[in-house]
Order: structure tokens, then C-alpha cells, then sequence
């Protein structure tokens, strides 16, 4: 069963309202975008987001240029982590702006809002770095994964 912080962190018409950004996003650029939401982790953030993109099979974008937002509830922290084709293409600094969009917002418990604006942002830096292409395929879900 999942956790109830993390089913009650945000409700059904604010996750559907997420998974329209992401999908507004991805409208732009090749590089796909998911959030993941769980309560805890005794880990890093940045690390646990690692082992989350792995586990959500987000490695295997045919141009390594999958985003996770991850978020722990409990904890009250978050991570953005990029496949490997962003950390090549993009400056080391390049998921700040992103990083401080969603930062914003949670300060305020404004936690769908940050999420928005974050994927919103992130999908307008990834849209200079990998365009959309004609034939773009979407290749991860954009629902939201929870634990």
C-alpha cells in the first residue's frame, strides 16, 4: 500500500494538471519528463532520484536525454536528475533556474505549482539542447510514479 503522505501530497485534478505540463513540455522537446513521488528515503535525494530513474527504466531514451523530478514528501526535499546525453550537452549549472522555480513554490506548500512551473522550465532549457523532432516518439509515461 502507498503511503498516505504521498497519495494525500497532492490530489487527483492537481496530478492530472502535472501530467498536462508534462505532456506541454514534451510538445517542444525530444527530451522526456517524469516526477516521481515517494515519502521517504534514507538516501540523498540526488542519489535516491539516481536509483529511481534506473528502476522507472528511464535510461533507455534512445537520445539519454530523460529528466525525474524527484520528490520525497517527508523529508522535504527534492532532486532533478538528467540522463547522461543532457549532463553532456548542457552547462554544469543548467537545472538552477529549474531547481529554483520548484524551490519557490514548495517554500510556500505550493507543491503542484512548483511542480508545474519545474517542468514547464525544464522542458523550455531541454527545447535549445534536443528539439522536438518530426518524428518524435513519446517514450517514457507521463504519469506521475509513486512508492
Amino acid at each position: 500500500m502507498k503511503n498516505a503522505k504521498v497519495a494525500a501530497f497532492l490530489s487527483s485534478e492537481e496530478e492530472k494538471e502535472i501530467i498536462e505540463a508534462i505532456r506541454k513540455a514534451e510538445k517542444k522537446t525530444s527530451g522526456e519528463i517524469r516526477v516521481h513521488i515517494e515519502a521517504s528515503s534514507k538516501k540523498d535525494p540526488v542519489v535516491r532520484a539516481n536509483e529511481v530513474f534506473h528502476l522507472l527504466k528511464m535510461d533507455n531514451t534512445k537520445e539519454e536525454n530523460g529528466v525525474l523530478i524527484y520528490v520525497a514528501t517527508e523529508d522535504k526535499t527534492f532532486a532533478i536528475y538528467g540522463d547522461k546525453g543532457i549532463d553532456k550537452a548542457v552547462p554544469e549549472n543548467f537545472w538552477d533556474s529549474t531547481k529554483d522555480i520548484i524551490q519557490e513554490h514548495f517554500r510556500k506548500k505550493e507543491f503542484k505549482e512548483g511542480l508545474v512551473y519545474g517542468i514547464l522550465e525544464a522542458g523550455k532549457e531541454l527545447q535549445d539542447h534536443f528539439p522536438w523532432q518530426h518524428d518524435d516518439v513519446n517514450e517514457l509515461p507521463d504519469e506521475i510514479s509513486k512508492s
